[in-house]
């Protein structure tokens, strides 16, 4: 039987700040659990089930700091740990951009865009000139719009590949691939879905996306087009290159793109705008992410590990606040109920 977290916050209190971490998992949970530890001074290892980076859910994220518009369909407590996140992101990821997120919606689905407005916060009505100013790409699309200025976005793998260069550079520390844990005062167990065993209510949530390559569209910032089946966004990744993403999938086996989902992103991208009918299409990418039935992110004692997991669709979004949470609980003795059971 697992040791009540009371119990546990009790002795970790009396215990040295210095302490061996082994976190499991090199995604974006793992690695910002590993920053927070290492930079409190633990001695921290890293291990990586698969061969090679870039397998797991994190590589084929949106990117989006979009706390205020995520609360359109989540609970504050994710708007609340966004924006910790946001703060995070602009002080340790230099190449973080803050210029904002856009929503839009055809005319037909006006209603969802007001719906949209009455459910989140920190947002500018937009009309269609002021559309034309801020996207001058989406001039005389759109009629009406809505501006979340204070939201950011980033490369995922550009900000993963820098949390992991500053760990070795900083702090010596690097991740082992296809190894064992290494012997640990705490154990973190960051693996996404494949933790399914030890937590039997986590489920996998399918995403998929696609990149393409489009110099006939300029956008600036993360387009969020309201769908009446999933909400798809476009996010400019620099040099004529956008990400299109993503379903949500109830799906526990995961596979590739489906012809469907592939269908109706690239539709959506047509309808936000004509150009992305010539694009050239580079990449696409499907993930399971890890969800409890609430959609909200748990940390789990279980005797000397902590399960840091159920991120679902928020990773880059949640994982500084919760690696922070984490490294409280473990060094500090501070507990949060509303991340825990």
């Amino acid at each position: 039987m697992a040791e009540p977290a009371s119990r546990l916050c009790a002795r970790f209190s009396e215990e040295p700040v210095s302490q061996r971490i082994s976190i499991i998992g090199a995604g974006i949970a793992g690695i910002a659990c590993a920053y927070e530890f290492a930079r409190r001074g633990c001695a921290v290892t890293i291990v990586e089930k698969r061969a090679a980076a870039g397998r797991g859910c994190s590589w084929h994220a949106g990117g989006m700091l979009a706390p205020w518009c995520e609360c359109e369909s989540a609970e504050p407590i994710i708007g609340e740990l966004g924006r910790e996140s946001l703060a995070f992101w602009r002080d340790h990821f230099a190449d973080t951009v803050s210029n904002g997120t856009l929503v839009v919606a055809p005319r037909r689905d006006l209603p969802d865009l007001q719906r949209f407005a009455r459910r989140t916060q920190a947002h500018i009505w937009l009309d269609k000139d002021a559309l034309g100013r801020l996207e001058p790409a989406l001039s005389g699309r759109f009629g009406q719009g809505l501006f979340f200025d204070g939201e950011a976005h980033l490369d995922p793998r550009a900000a993963l590949s820098a949390l992991v260069s500053r760990l070795n550079v900083d702090f010596g520390v690097s991740i082992h691939f296809g190894g064992e844990p290494a012997p640990a005062d705490w154990t973190l167990d960051c693996r996404g879905l494949d933790a399914r065993m030890d937590l039997q209510d986590l489920r996998g949530v399918k995403g998929e996306m696609l990149m393409v390559r489009s110099p006939e569209v300029e956008f600036s910032r993360p387009i969020r087009l309201l769908h009446p089946r999933i909400p798809v966004y476009i996010v400019p990744r620099g040099g004529g290159v956008y990400m299109i993403g993503a379903t949500m999938i109830e799906n526990a086996d995961g596979g590739g793109v489906t012809v469907r989902s592939a269908l109706e992103l690239l539709n959506a991208a047509y309808t936000l705008h004509p150009g992305f009918a010539e694009a050239e299409i580079i990449e696409t990418g499907s993930g399971l992410r890890p969800a409890f039935p609430d959609n909200l992110p748990r940390l789990r004692p279980r005797g000397r590990t902590l399960h840091v997991n159920g991120f679902y669709r928020h990773g880059f979004l949640l994982a500084p606040a919760m690696a922070r949470r984490a490294a409280d609980f473990l060094l500090e003795g501070k507990e949060y109920p509303e991340v825990m059971d």
